[in-house]
């Protein structure tokens, strides 16, 4: 026996050992600091960000200073009206500038505007991804918080089922020994002993899956840190209401929410098409040095300095009837828009309806196997006595103690299956930061 217990304790020392004790909170910010897929969203938020500007919807003017030198070298033949010819080899002309030019859209058809409240719309998506990101991992890390919970408590409920096989075979040894029970009992008490055993093996691997998936939730370098949570059981105080639920649901579900910001980009979208309608208007000006020099002819050097300036006033007369098709292209997405919103109402709705459905039944469901987990630990106790007393076989004491773990393992699956449902609900209506706050 002690062989036995010794060699789980070798075999998971972080299990065993003192480890940092995290209260859900904590592992949440941890997460939502360290989590690479949180980081990385981030960052996407950050470039919209800065996309959001009226330089890069086109409203501010561009200004270019350039400068430049060229040269050439010529040999030149002359035939003249009397007669005689003429050369002039190597003749080298220069030629160098430098200015300051500025082009600038003054309208275009309200399509500038139109770049730019797009441009604050993706900028709102942006911050929207992140949220539904955060709100991804907020989720995840609960449940999984509350999965290694459970299997803490799955693993505590094996513990002792290993204890009570354990006395049982004591029992059967020492009966064994001065002849009031068969080899057959105690056969049968060591093979019950054994499957006990190999259940509790297995559940230290389950419970080690569990940290190692949190701690890569949280982001840590090491998913082997070891990790012990503040939080035994996993009800808490939480209390929903459904009208409640779906009225936080329509007003800040992430993804209800998108749905809205991609029509809002549809809308944003036909006037940008719309602006096509109008005439545009564009200033160009500039400020300058330009020198030539050459080596024939009467001037050997030329040069300029002043400004230029001018403006331009057009109008699209005909485009192969491309406006019109691409409105109607702009109108029918808009039409798509508002169909996916009121298909994403529809799809909450219903995802509401399940969740909240398995919620109460599992409230209830927790309630009966709290009942019968008093009823089967009774059962136990009365097992066990009379079995001391060689008034019950081994076998019925074994279906007493399948029987305790079995009520056991229901009321701690149901009230898992309940923390998972309010956990989906909070996230389903925009609430799950709760978990934070």
């Amino acid at each position: 026996m002690k062989i036995f217990f010794l060699t789980i304790a070798l075999l998971f020392p972080s299990i065993m050992t003192a480890q940092a004790v995290l209260s859900l909170e904590e592992c949440i910010r941890t997460g939502l600091k360290n989590n690479y897929s949180v980081r990385i969203i981030r960052n996407e938020e950050a470039i919209s960000t800065n996309n959001a500007t009226l330089g890069a919807a086109g409203a501010l003017p561009s200004i270019d200073l350039s400068g430049g030198y060229n040269g050439n070298v010529y040999n030149y033949n002359y035939d003249y009206k009397d007669g005689t010819t003429g050369t002039e080899k190597n003749v080298n002309s220069e030629s160098s500038n430098i200015g300051v030019n500025l082009n600038w859209t003054i309208f275009d058809g309200f399509g500038i505007q139109a770049d730019y409240e797009r441009l604050k719309e993706l900028k709102s998506m942006g911050e929207l991804n992140t949220r539904i990101a955060v709100e991804n991992l907020v989720a995840d890390i609960a449940a999984e918080y509350y999965t290694f919970i459970r299997q803490r408590i799955r693993l505590n409920n094996l513990r002792s089922a290993v204890r009570l096989s354990r006395e049982r075979l004591r029992i059967v040894e020492e009966r064994y020994i001065i002849g009031s029970m068969s080899r057959l009992d105690l056969q049968q008490a060591k093979v019950d002993f054994n499957a006990d055993s190999s259940q509790l093996l297995t559940q230290y691997e389950n419970v080690n899956s569990s940290k190692i998936r949190l701690n890569e939730l949280m982001g840590l370098d090491s998913v082997n840190t070891p990790l012990e949570v503040k939080d035994t059981v996993v009800i808490g105080d939480i209390i929903l209401d459904h009208d409640a639920l779906w009225a936080k649901t329509l007003a800040n579900n992430s993804s209800l929410i998108a749905s809205h910001k991609n029509l809002t980009l549809s809308e944003i979208d036909l006037k940008k098409v719309r602006s096509q309608n109008y005439p545009y208007l564009r200033l160009n000006a500039g400020y300058g040095y330009t020198g030539n020099r050459y080596e024939t002819g009467t001037i050997d050097l030329q040069r300029r300095l002043g400004a230029n300036y001018g403006v331009t006033l057009g109008f699209n007369v005909f485009d192969g009837f491309n406006r019109r098709r691409e409105q109607q292209n702009a109108k029918t997405r808009i039409n798509t828009g508002e169909l996916r919103v009121q298909e994403m109402e529809l799809a909450l709705k219903a995802n509401l309806s399940n969740l909240w459905m398995a919620y109460r039944n599992n409230l209830d469901l927790l309630q009966l196997e709290k009942e019968n987990l008093i009823a089967s630990q009774e059962h136990y106790e009365i097992a066990i006595e009379r079995y001391k007393l060689g008034d019950l076989s081994g076998i019925e004491l074994r279906e007493a103690q399948n029987n305790l773990l079995q009520a056991e393992e229901r009321r701690s699956l149901a009230e898992y299956n309940t923390k998972l449902c309010e956990i989906s609900l909070l996230q389903l209506s925009g609430q799950v930061m709760k978990y934070v706050e």
